[in-house]
């Protein structure tokens, strides 16, 4: 990969990981309920989703997972129904505050679920592969520039967002916008349920 190549590949994996999706949100939840260090196991999480969305991408798995319309739609709607009922159920705790800090693999699981079901994340892999991998050269070998570069991008950006939800929860001292926040939380992760649900099949 060039070095003009790597700078345009760069600016779109920011663009792609620092626009709010389900994961940011996760993050922030993580950070405001549990704070920074805790947090951290959503973002662990999320790595590793994006380690093996790499991997699988350069073996041309992605595309072809794409390529079936009806194990996409299962997906989709399977992630659709998994972030609607974190919606809905975020929504209804959160009058509670959480008293005890939950075991680090319960973070873990549940952050790499939502980034699993993450339309998102598909086609965000598909496209950095169909634009920038070129084809006329050794896969593995661009995929040492690439894989650093996004999991490096990756880190940053996610753990910003645990930062950002830690720093919330500390400031947000009076339980009415303790509660409103968390309800906004709440209902975008609702929104991306739906929206998940609604997505068409991304094209290459």
């Amino acid at each position: 990969m060039s070095l003009q190549g790597w700078i345009i590949f760069t600016s779109f994996w920011a663009v792609f990981v620092i626009t709010p999706g389900p994961n940011a949100v996760n993050c922030m939840s993580n950070g405001m309920s549990f704070g920074l260090r805790q947090g951290l196991w959503g973002v662990l999480a999320i790595l590793t989703q994006a380690t093996v969305f790499l991997l699988l991408s350069a073996f041309g798995i992605t595309a072809l997972l794409v390529a079936s319309e009806t194990g996409f739609m299962v997906a989709r709607f399977i992630g659709a129904a998994f972030l609607i009922f974190l919606g809905v159920r975020s929504w209804m705790v959160a009058t509670t505050l959480p008293k005890l800090r939950p075991a680090a693999g319960s973070i873990y699981r549940r952050a790499l679920a939502i980034a699993t079901i993450n339309a998102k994340s598909v086609a965000g892999y598909l496209a950095a592969f169909s634009q920038f991998v070129q084809p006329n050269l050794p896969i593995w070998e661009q995929m040492f520039v690439i894989m650093p570069t996004a999991l490096c991008i990756t880190a940053l950006s996610y753990m910003g967002y645990t930062a950002l939800g830690a720093a919330l929860g500390k400031s947000a001292m009076a339980k009415v916008f303790n509660v409103t926040l968390r309800r906004c939380l709440a209902i975008c992760f609702i929104i991306y349920g739906v929206l998940l649900g609604s997505a068409s099949v991304p094209s290459g």
